[in-house]
């Protein structure tokens, strides 16, 4: 951690870690320390259960299954289906708790946070302590390899106002996202099995989240992601041809263009991707060779704070409705997505960059995959990069 920024560590009453990070007075400087009890009566999440038939059970966790078609992992998280689905305002689980308030069902104990980092309490990835990471078969057939799905996922907090969002944080607190992720991309990648981390942000009704307030989340896979895999081998036959960076080479020749760079920094350039794929599509990429946001150094850090919340209010002034006086701005449903080297390979193949895009393609009108992107994976663009990137480069200024 940085001098300005202070993690505190705490355990929720089920087991699962809290991990305060804070900026402000006085816990930055130790003056004051977060509430870390939870008063919740949760049972530990690793206890046994009584199925249906009343019998008890050891609990267990996600697994994953091979497609041999496709070559891709497939993670099954059966328990999901009963995560909290758009609660009402005053049982938001992110929120803080309420002064004076004895007991509530929200995830964070304390009465405010800067930002905040735990264990998902539905988790996608999960590693069970005592079960053996070992392969079996579906259905003794081996043509089904399955593992369990023994990785981990976090929900990070990017603010304690329902109603704010990365846009409108500030840069001090977008800093100090950007030193939790930093934070956590360097744990998480240090735990047994984790091939890669991935920091994330789903944002908008649109896109599918099932609670409104600004945050994100943090997955630690234990295998190599369908796209990762797939940049990797391209990466590396590039390399085998020419002797260099396949993305290294991408960002030169965005620069050398200049067509779709919409904005550089110091340490910083955001283009659209010649071939991108959504009606709203831009990559942030480091001027410098770095595989993964740990590697960042403090000031390309603090640069990073400074252009990905320009572009992330850009992106809120993308589309507008009305005309003249009646005209606003339509807030941007997105995803965006750090990717990272992955722990163990491809280190020197694969460099650090974001990924933001939407599928808002007009106010009103979703990019909707369809027949011939959900059942072949034949992409069809309903619009062209060099039109997003002069849309972009006008909602900058």
């Amino acid at each position: 951690m940085t001098d300005t920024v202070r993690k505190t560590r705490g355990t929720l009453a089920d087991g699962r870690e809290i991990i305060y990070f804070d900026d402000s007075e006085p816990y930055v400087s130790g003056g004051a320390t977060r509430r870390l009890d939870d008063p919740r009566p949760l049972p530990d999440r690793f206890a046994p259960v009584e199925g249906h038939d009343g019998r008890t059970r050891a609990v267990t966790g996600p697994e994953m299954r091979w497609d041999v078609l496709t070559g891709e992992w497939v993670v099954m998280a059966a328990h999901r289906m009963n995560r909290t689905f758009l609660p009402p305002a005053d049982a938001n689980p992110l929120a803080p708790a309420k002064p004076g308030a004895t007991y509530q069902d929200g995830e964070i104990p304390d009465t405010d946070y800067d930002v905040v980092v735990f264990e998902n309490r539905f988790p996608s990835l999960l590693r069970i302590p005592g079960q053996a990471d070992e392969a079996w078969y579906v259905d003794g057939e081996e043509l089904w390899p399955a593992r369990p799905a023994a990785g981990r996922a976090e929900v990070i907090c990017f603010s304690p106002d329902p109603a704010g969002s990365l846009a409108t944080v500030g840069t001090r607190r977008l800093r100090t996202v950007i030193e939790a992720w930093v934070d956590r991309t360097r744990e998480l990648s240090a735990l047994p099995g984790v091939e890669q981390v991935f920091c994330f942000e789903n944002r908008g009704r649109e896109i599918g989240v099932t609670l409104h307030h600004p945050h994100g989340q943090i997955y630690a896979y234990p295998y190599l992601p369908p796209r990762t895999a797939q940049m990797l081998g391209q990466a590396r036959a590039h390399r085998a041809r020419t002797g260099r960076n396949l993305l290294r080479d991408v960002l030169e020749a965005e620069l050398r263009s200049g067509r779709r760079v919409v904005a550089e920094s110091a340490h910083w350039v955001a283009y659209v991707p010649a071939a991108a794929r959504w009606p709203v599509e831009v990559h942030l990429a480091p001027r410098r060779d770095v595989p993964d946001l740990p590697a960042l150094q403090d000031d390309e850090r603090a640069d990073l704070a400074t252009i990905y919340q320009r572009l992330l209010r850009a992106g809120d002034r993308f589309f507008t409705t009305g005309e003249g006086e009646d005209a606003r701005s339509v807030p941007l449903p997105y995803i965006s997505a750090w990717h990272q080297a992955p722990v163990h390979e491809g280190r020197d193949d694969l460099r650090l960059h974001l990924q933001l895009f939407s599928i808002l393609r007009a106010p009103g009108k979703l990019k909707y995959l369809a027949g011939s992107e959900s059942g072949m994976g034949a992409w069809i663009g309903d619009t062209t990069p060099e039109t997003i990137a002069d849309r972009f480069r006008e909602a900058l200024r």
